[in-house]
């Protein structure tokens, strides 16, 4: 559909429900086709001139099912938008059509012990000031947590605090269920328990619309943020490695970062020297006395302390120095960086951090996060610095990167299966062709939808037959 013919389809759908809230200005429409796609240069170039040719937030369900209906009918492409927080360009219309602002749908809908029902347009941080006070927190969300919103986090984030203790938000147990619509002529409401449920998770809301999320929860703790400074950085690894595996310190948090990373964040300058290496931690109340000791044995210093209610007093958490905000606080003091997403051996990680340091040197720089994978095991995720040059040289740090056997998410490109997936998933496509059988939604990133006639699909790949019989 070109430009034109979806400008007629649009006046029609605007017709038809003139009582949606709109928004038709160009510069605006612009402004909310937006995410940090611009992280990456390459990404940068490819998406500046992509947008929705239309914004609508909508305020229930019914004015959703009434535009996915009309949208449907005039054959107009849907894309879903949450905090706009992704590094990836996730919601970024490649082939224009409407960008729907979920914001509108955010309330909790449930609440019980250790487990929370929520829809998809909350915030994460309006999440935990809510569960908080019953005793009970997220297991794991992104540093862009106030921001981000619980669908933005499904449909196209990993992990992050927390996940040293619960792995990825895929990791088997985190996710309970979802609630979705149909992007069909007729949509239907459905609700899909996990495993299924993680068939639409990382999936840019390509192929479903996620209207809620069950999560599991983790016990409140009264948390103590600290940055740790060190001359050596195989002393910073090191002390962070024996803090990740000492099982009795109770921890959400951890993160190391070496020279000139901690330089980059320019609020916490002048409580160490530019030339040292950090380690950020938030660590349990409790635990806090065994850091002294695990602190002289690597030869470590205390420069930053804080308790998480004096942090959030001050607006000021040291968590949001950690993940892809790390990167965000180097870009506001170099434009000419970018970064990675690696993914090291859990059998060796220690001996590829030091050889890829060593092999690089400034050009790039460690950023390292502690998490478990999927199976439980303690691992290590890079988010390095790149001192961009070319989108060859790009290509070939990150060659070498899989030549020494870690993994590159690579965060360069915008289709699914070249990123995290890694590979066209028939499942995965499937799925769309269940819930999105004309293709409308997000079109163009998942790139197995475009060889759907040559892949085996399942008909019943969320088990719905079986379940509603």
């Amino acid at each position: 559909m070109d430009s034109e013919q979806r400008k007629h389809a649009l006046a029609l759908i605007q017709q038809a429900l003139p009582e949606l809230d709109w928004t038709l200005h160009a510069p605006k429409v612009k402004r909310l086709s937006r995410d940090f796609h611009w992280f990456s240069p390459v990404l940068k170039r490819l998406l500046e001139d992509k947008q929705a040719d239309a914004v609508v937030r909508p305020r229930s369900e019914e004015e959703l099912r009434l535009l996915v209906k009309t949208c449907v009918q005039h054959q107009l492409p849907l894309i879903l938008r949450g905090g706009a927080t992704g590094n990836y360009g996730q919601l970024v219309p490649l082939e224009g059509g409407i960008l729907v602002d979920m914001t509108g749908f955010n309330q909790i809908c449930e609440l019980v012990s250790g487990v929370v029902r929520a829809q998809a347009g909350i915030r994460l941080a309006e999440i935990e000031m809510l569960t908080r006070p019953s005793g009970w927190e997220l297991r794991c969300m992104p540093s862009t947590y106030r921001l981000a919103s619980l669908g933005g986090l499904y449909g196209g984030g990993f992990g992050g605090i927390g996940s040293i203790n619960y792995g990825p938000l895929g990791a088997p147990g985190n996710v309970l269920s979802v609630k979705v619509m149909t992007m069909e002529a007729e949509p239907r409401i459905l609700h899909i328990p996990a495993p299924q449920a993680l068939l639409l998770h990382h999936a840019y809301g390509s192929n479903g619309i996620v209207l809620e999320v069950e999560l599991a929860l983790a016990p409140v703790h009264q948390w103590i943020e600290r940055l740790d400074v060190f001359d050596d950085f195989t002393d910073a690894l090191d002390y962070a490695d024996a803090f990740a595996r000492s099982p009795g310190l109770v921890k959400r948090q951890l993160a190391l970062f070496a020279a000139p990373i901690p330089s980059y964040f320019s609020h916490l300058n002048g409580n160490y020297q530019a030339s040292q290496h950090a380690v950020i931690s938030v660590i349990a109340q409790e635990s806090e006395g065994f850091c002294s000791h695990l602190l002289e044995k690597y030869r470590g210093h205390s420069a930053v302390r804080q308790s998480a209610e004096e942090a959030c007093e001050a607006n000021a958490s040291l968590m949001e120095y950690c993940w892809n905000h790390t990167t965000l606080h180097a870009l506001k003091i170099d434009s000419t960086l970018t970064y990675l997403q690696t993914a090291f051996n859990y059998t060796n990680y220690r001996q590829q951090i030091i050889d890829m340091a060593d092999l690089f040197g400034d050009e790039v720089i460690s950023h390292i996060e502690f998490l478990r994978d999927n199976d439980g095991n303690i691992t290590t995720s890079g988010l390095q610095l790149v001192r961009y040059s070319t989108e060859e040289r790009l290509n070939e740090i990150m060659d070498t990167f899989r030549n020494n056997d870690v993994k590159i998410n690579n965060p360069h490109v915008y289709q699914i299966e070249d990123g995290k997936q890694g590979e066209i998933k028939p499942e995965v496509v499937s799925v769309k062709k269940c819930l999105d059988p004309k293709g409308l939604l997000n079109p163009g990133k998942l790139r197995g939808w475009d060889v759907r006639d040559t892949l085996v699909l399942d008909n019943d790949p969320l088990l719905l037959t079986d379940r509603y019989q």
